[in-house]
């Protein structure tokens, strides 16, 4: 019996297996990020203008990587690896920034304080996503 054979490789599937956990923490992280951003904006822009964009910002780039890890194949695993390496970047830069100029950010974002305010999952997943994403690209034994 063969081993199906999917756009990354014989037998693998972005979405699948660990895949489906990174998927869905994804996922939850998208609407968390869409949710906050879009309230805070609306009830009050003026407060934190850059905390909020950020928030939003963050939620585009889970969202993107969501989608990529569900089409998978080559080209969006490659996409998926780069953002995650950008969001892990925004992470550190912002976490960075909340730290060394508290005032800047009146109100938190997603990546404040490296994600401290959800359990440091910001700094953790993209790490997580990469390793993931790179075994994506070995090829499987079979």
């Amino acid at each position: 019996m063969t081993e199906p054979t999917t756009p990354a490789g014989p037998g693998f599937n972005l979405g699948e297996g660990p895949g489906r956990l990174l998927v869905w923490l994804y996922g939850v992280f998208t609407v968390a990020a869409a949710s906050r951003s879009i309230v805070q904006m609306i009830l009050d822009f003026g407060r934190a203008p850059l905390a909020y964009v950020l928030s939003a910002i963050a939620a585009v780039v889970y969202a993107f990587i969501t989608y990529s890890l569900v089409r998978g194949g080559p080209t969006a695993r490659r996409a998926a690896l780069v953002c995650c390496a950008a969001e892990l970047a925004g992470v550190l830069v912002v976490g960075t920034w909340t730290l060394a100029e508290p005032s800047a950010f009146p109100d938190a974002t997603v990546w404040s304080d490296y994600g401290m305010g959800y359990l440091f999952i910001p700094v953790i997943l993209p790490v997580t996503a990469m390793v993931w994403l790179r075994r994506a690209a070995q090829p499987q034994a079979g």
